[in-house]
């Protein structure tokens, strides 16, 4: 994998998520670490992401408290996906149950074809409380093109995630 690569990946994220920010302090990010595409042993890739939720913009409905995300994911075979969607955080005391919906674009670099560059990940997440503006979570998601592409194998990951209050 080349590290010099995601480091620049990293450091223009890290700006554009800034870019528009008027108050640092009510944003959450999420580094995560993991296994993409575990359920598959030849296309199996340790990964590296990283997710950015502005808490200013989240809402509570119905459904729960509801807030869009930005974020993406690098494996060590070069395939990235950058998204945007929605995650509902569901307060369970010291838990935090996530579910997440984010179209994005997928690259397979040379890692897993998934037969299309538009790709949906569905997501779900439990975040503990470790102190005031810190989470430890896990999560599991499936990244697929709905059979829009001519073959939709899909991607199942596991990830461990740092979750950090700014």
């Amino acid at each position: 994998m080349n590290f010099k690569k995601l480091n620049i990946f990293l450091v223009i994220f890290f700006t554009s998520t800034n870019l528009f920010a008027k108050d640092i302090s009510s944003h959450q990010y999420n580094f995560f670490t993991g296994n993409f595409d575990f359920s598959d042993d030849k296309q199996a890739a340790m990964l590296f992401g990283f997710q950015h939720q502005n808490e200013n913009l989240e809402r509570d409905t119905f459904l729960g408290n509801i807030s869009p995300i930005t974020g993406s994911f690098i494996t060590e075979n070069s395939s990235a996906y950058i998204y945007t969607g929605f995650e509902w955080n569901i307060d369970m005391g010291a838990v935090t149950f996530t579910p997440s919906f984010a179209p994005g674009l997928y690259h397979k670099g040379d890692g897993k074809d998934l037969g299309h560059a538009l790709e949906f990940k569905s997501e779900i997440q439990f975040s503990y409380n470790s102190s005031e503006n810190s989470k430890i979570g896990i999560s599991y998601n499936h990244v697929s093109n709905a059979s829009i592409g001519d073959k939709n194998p899909g991607a199942n990951s596991y990830m461990f995630n740092f979750i950090k209050n700014f």
